[in-house]
């Protein structure tokens, strides 16, 4: 990615997709280039929490709702140190933030951070071709010497896919850190980081848990050696089927029997671990407001989303593992996705979107006490 922020306003900017298909408006950021995967988000709100989701890692955002920037800039919700997303497409920038918590324009933002961006753009008819043809790979050009379109098609063909895509170390932690309980701590998690947010620990640290968040190539030695009551895998972008070192270390932590809990790669690093496969959405679901039926209870919550892959399980079966009986305990009411997976023999569960809630609905909160009644169930 080259990047500068000179005249960025008034500067052209082109969009190109792999399919050859273009889209022309201006520079919204940083001015130059970058390259990555093509997805759509539909969240109203939480741009800030979306662009900042290390998940996003070498993907370019498009941002479904038309108005972006309306509430600026602050220096509260970022859920990491800082903007992962690859690019960002967006209809129509605010002009002018407003809000009482804001700093700085988004803009201003994704300039300062190099995020190259273009607004200006129909992407609704964009969002409508990625839902035909799938997320794909993609391109932004803005500058003074942006090459013909057919140089700049052949440039994004280059591209690596998401597909294969090992990205987990990329944008985890290289230390390990504490966060401490919040009042009385009841429980230590030792939370493997494949791209965690800051709300996770936070939810956690809520209920008197003191999580040790460890990286992403942390071993099986690594976890324990915090004493944990419980193990907890989070999000992050790439495949999952190169994901074979978390792979490992859960099955270590699913022989003991240690209370785990995993979201969204974390679902599918559990999916693997119980022998089941996993394959890409044609174009994932990304945004706060996905409905998911918790088959367990039978209520539909309304989510928050950021993936691409996902679990091929069965639905209308419970499955024979080398950790136990195991069933789908979640499913996306949209395309009937996998969303959860329960074991009924181990204290283990996971989900495929978001519970932490930033940004996003507040429906699926519950599932961090599910994870601490696990805990007191194996204490006591």
């Amino acid at each position: 990615m080259t990047t500068s922020t000179r005249g960025v306003a008034k500067t052209p900017a082109v969009l190109v997709l792999e399919d050859g298909r273009i889209f022309r408006g201006r520079a919204y950021g940083a001015v130059g280039e970058t390259f990555g995967e093509a997805v759509f988000s539909t969240g109203m709100t939480g741009y800030q929490e979306t662009l900042t989701d290390p998940s996003y890692h070498r993907q370019v955002v498009v941002m479904t709702a038309p108005h972006i920037g309306n509430t600026g800039v602050n220096d509260d919700d970022p859920e990491s140190r800082r903007i992962w997303v690859a690019g960002y497409v967006v209809r129509d920038p605010a002009r002018v933030p407003s809000n009482w918590r804001s700093r700085r324009s988004l803009d201003e933002e994704l300039a300062a951070q190099g995020v190259v961006g273009i607004s200006g753009i129909d992407t609704r008819a964009l969002t409508r071709h990625l839902r035909e043809r799938g997320a794909m790979r993609v391109g932004i050009f803005s500058g003074d010497t942006v090459p013909d379109d057919a140089a700049l098609v052949a440039r994004v063909q280059e591209v690596p896919p998401m597909k294969g895509a090992d990205l987990a170390a990329e944008v985890a932690t290289t230390e390990p850190y504490v966060v401490p309980a919040i009042g009385e701590k009841r429980f230590t998690v030792a939370a493997v980081d494949l791209g965690i947010k800051g709300m996770t620990p936070h939810r956690m640290a809520e209920r008197g848990i003191e999580v040790h968040v460890l990286p992403a190539t942390a071993t099986a030695d690594d976890v324990y050696a915090v004493n944990p009551d419980g193990v907890f895998f989070s999000n992050g972008p790439g495949d999952p089927a190169t994901a074979d070192h978390p792979v490992s270390v859960m099955r270590a932590v699913l022989e003991r029997g240690t209370p785990l809990f995993g979201i969204c790669f974390g679902n599918q690093i559990l999916g693997r671990a119980l022998g089941f496969g996993t394959f890409k959405l044609k174009y994932g679901h990304r945004g706060i407001n996905q409905p998911v039926q918790d088959r367990t209870t039978g209520k539909v919550e309304v989510t928050s989303h950021n993936h691409g892959f996902a679990v091929d399980a069965p639905l209308d079966k419970v499955s024979d593992t080398p950790f136990g009986r195991a069933e789908v305990s979640h499913v996306c009411l949209n395309d009937n996705v996998v969303e959860g997976l329960r074991l009924l023999d181990r204290p283990a569960f996971s989900v495929q979107y978001h519970p932490e809630a930033a940004a996003g609905p507040h429906d699926a909160a519950y599932l961090f006490d599910r994870f601490v009644s696990l805990m007191e169930g194996q204490r006591a």
